[in-house]
């Protein structure tokens, strides 16, 4: 377990409540995403041991080095976030979600003149209007069946008001339910008010339908044919599950990012969900210590909300003043601004704020604060999120910060400079000189962010020199990022859309003087003034302190900043140790047979199974090597040639 995660502590804190958990490994990678009911009763499960749960499991469990949880409001939710969440993160131990399965949706198509309630599995931008995801497909095909039997809502796909009288109506017309719009036997008028009864329906208002299939569960009852009322008892449950509300995704496609605060006392926890294409895929929360002012206002308000049901306003301004703090530094460095940011409160200086995110996404940003309907659903989920994790999560998060923020702060400390929010470490690795391969990988607040490490085969040096490998990867990286920022700006696009526009606040190299020399005249040479220390190892291969400025530095091997460093400079080795054996492993798989001109894989793997090894193709004759499949005369000839080089050259003497 990781030495800041008290396991037995954080079980206790689970809430009995539904939700998603994650499953982390030490390396902070995610091993499993589920739900559950309950996630007290279903998170404690994985660590009582069980006889016959299967190795796979057990595996998993073993590397399991500390869980995170959301709440939601309903089992429904946890299933579709647990869906966006593994397609999000592809965790190892997800097999049976691993694949791109979606969950039903009823579409309205509202942009025809006729609309149809139709069974879907995927939203689009199209106009319609999409209700769900549902998680039973047999409930969602049995409602809409019923909704057209009810409303006599059309299910062809004839081109209408076009096709109106084109061929003759459907079967649906002939057996009552359909009002045939195909033949003009119902105004557009008439027939948008069923649709709207239909889409009434969907938005919750079920009582009437309900009232319906109550009536004929009991006339069927009473008529003693039981079957029947049971079908309507079934029928009447999927109905129920069809209009129960979710918040996980919505039809609109948009990104935004919902905000949420709790508070107490002097302590505050931000709690951010993130919504991508619509999709709830992820959230963050930030630990925040709330200044003493503001923090004297909170206690004498305190008292009087004990009397009071409602927020009382001083509350209300001091959650927008520190709101508006957090928005303030968060997203002045982050990478991606969303459309829209949905707020638990009205901020202090909201248009200010809304002006300068606006200037760097280079398009409007919208910041608002839903009153009512599912986006206000889904802020007090964020803020019930965040008061779970203030009560529960107060102290992991402070030695969090501490292992992550807080160890980058310590670091800039330490080097003198001003802060450190992206750092990148570089390490070079080959055998003997062959197959040179270099090696990026990038920590932002701490944390690795695998999504920006990046790869280089070296291809301007030969030889093991290292210093070389590390100017070319170098020059190559910092070019590219200053090319790719140049482009964006004269697009006057963010330069956080680039994914190498982003420079970092530190370099770190693996190594001591000379490594940061070389990445020094690299930074002079492009005209970027980007910090460069050298991790420097002692005599037994352990991290000792920092290079910087023609003199090593020592740190408390104690410290939290010391563990980052060490992590930093193992994962960049591993990551480089990782894409060399890639590169050797592809060299050492290489067959002679692919530099022979005409020879390709389907004509190599024939040879290969005909003759069995490379020395019987060697010793065949073209006769012979002319009868594998796919080869003729002239493909014989030439390998044949390739082997037998000398005696190629006697004939071209003669």
């Amino acid at each position: 377990m990781a030495p800041d995660f008290n396991l037995q502590e954080e079980l206790k804190k689970l809430p009995d409540k539904p939700g998603v958990y994650i499953m982390h490994d030490k390396s902070d990678a995610i091993l499993y995403v589920g739900k559950a009911v309950n996630l007290k009763r279903r998170v404690h499960q994985y660590f009582v041991r069980k006889l016959g749960r299967g190795p796979k499991i057990e595996h998993m469990v073993s590397r399991i080095a500390y869980f995170e949880y959301i709440v939601t409001d309903s089992e429904l939710e946890a299933l579709v976030l647990e869906n966006n969440l593994i397609k999000e993160n592809r965790p190892k131990y997800n097999t049976l979600l691993k694949d791109d399965k979606t969950y039903p949706y009823i579409k309205v198509t509202l942009q025809e003149e006729y609309p149809r309630v139709l069974f879907t599995r995927k939203m689009k931008k199209d106009g319609s209007r999409y209700y769900g995801p549902f998680k039973s497909s047999f409930a969602v095909k049995e409602t809409i069946e019923l909704l057209r039997k009810l409303y006599k809502v059309r299910d062809c796909t004839r081109n209408l008001p076009r096709d109106i009288g084109v061929g003759r109506p459907c079967l649906n017309y002939q057996i009552g339910q359909c009002s045939a719009p195909c033949q003009g036997g119902v105004t557009p008028q008439e027939y948008r008010l069923n649709i709207d009864k239909a889409v009434d329906f969907l938005n919750g208002n079920y009582r009437e339908v309900v009232k319906v299939l109550d009536g004929k569960m009991l006339a069927a009852s009473e008529a003693m044919d039981y079957e029947a009322a049971a079908q309507f008892r079934d029928l009447k449950q999927n109905v129920l599950s069809i209009v129960q509300k979710q918040k996980m995704e919505n039809e609109d496609g948009e990104d935004r990012d919902i905000l949420a605060l709790a508070l107490d006392g002097t302590d505050a926890v931000v709690q951010v969900f993130y919504v991508r294409d619509g999709k709830l895929i992820g959230r963050d929360h930030s630990f925040l210590t709330v200044g003493e002012e503001d923090a004297a206002l909170l206690q004498e308000e305190a008292a009087k909300e004990q009397q009071e049901s409602e927020e009382s306003e001083v509350v209300r301004q001091v959650k927008g003043r520190i709101l508006s703090v957090f928005v303030r530094q968060f997203y002045a460095q982050a990478p991606f601004l969303p459309k829209e940011l949905m707020l638990e409160c009205r901020i202090e200086d909201q248009k200010l704020i809304e002006e300068w995110l606006s200037s760097r996404r280079g398009s409007r940003v919208y910041l608002k604060v839903p009153q009512r309907g599912m986006r206000s659903r889904l802020v007090q989920m964020a803020h019930e999120n965040a008061r779970i994790a203030l009560e529960q999560d107060r102290e992991r998060i402070r030695l969090e910060e501490g292992r992550t923020i807080g160890a980058m702060q310590e670091i800039a400390s330490v080097l003198g400079i001003g802060h450190v929010t992206r750092l990148e470490a570089y390490d070079i690795s080959n055998t003997s000189g062959v197959e040179s391969v270099g090696s990026m990988i990038v920590f932002e607040k701490g944390k690795p962010k695998p999504t920006d490490y990046r790869k280089f085969r070296i291809k301007t040096v030969e030889g093991p020199n290292d210093y070389a490998s590390l100017q070319e990867v170098l020059t190559r990286r910092l070019t590219h990022g200053i090319e790719e920022a140049e482009d964006l700006r004269e697009r006057h696009m963010d330069e956080a859309l680039g994914s190498f526009s982003i420079l970092p606040d530190l370099i770190m190299m693996d190594g001591g003087k000379g490594q940061v020399h070389i990445a020094e005249e690299v930074c002079a040479r492009l005209g970027v003034a980007i910090p460069v220390c050298g991790m420097v190892k002692d005599d037994y291969h352990r991290t000792r302190g920092l290079y910087f400025r023609d003199q090593e530095l020592p740190i408390d091997r104690r410290s939290e900043g010391f563990k980052l460093i060490t992590r930093v400079q193992d994962e960049a080795h591993r990551f480089a140790i990782e894409y060399h054996r890639s590169r050797r492993s592809k060299a050492q798989t290489h067959s002679l047979l692919d530099e022979i001109e005409g020879i390709g894989p389907a004509r190599r793997k024939a040879l290969l199974r005909a003759f069995g090894s490379l020395e019987a193709i060697r010793d065949a004759e073209p006769e012979q090597l002319a009868h594998a499949p796919s080869m003729n005369a002239v493909s014989a000839q030439k390998v044949y040639e390739y082997f037998h080089p000398a005696i190629l050259d006697k004939d071209t003497s003669t």
